[in-house]
């Protein structure tokens, strides 16, 4: 598990994907869709437990990342933007 801020992120609106560069050199490539439907938020995670949550829309798109020192506020074109992803959080995920 990696704690440590990426060495890069790039947006891509037109791929509607994240490519995260790691201090360790690995590189990563992680959709939009799927970083929605992986929020952390506590409302989300609720939602994935209990089976309750709603398939991501295809067309979903990361509109911005603020850094929060220990991660990234993600919002989303849906106005989702309650999530925090902790670098070791974004890691894990793939598309």
């Amino acid at each position: 598990m990696l704690n440590t801020a990426p060495l890069s992120l790039n947006n891509s609106h037109t791929l509607q994907q994240v490519v995260v560069t790691w201090p360790n050199n690995d590189i990563q490539t992680i959709s939009h869709q799927r970083l929605r439907g992986a929020c952390p938020c506590a409302k989300c995670r609720a939602a994935r437990i209990q089976g309750k949550i709603a398939l991501v829309d295809a067309d979903v798109k990361l509109i911005a990342m603020n850094p929060m020192g220990y991660g990234l506020q993600m919002v989303f074109s849906d106005g989702h933007d309650r999530g925090i992803y902790p670098w070791s959080y974004l890691h894990e995920l793939s598309t």
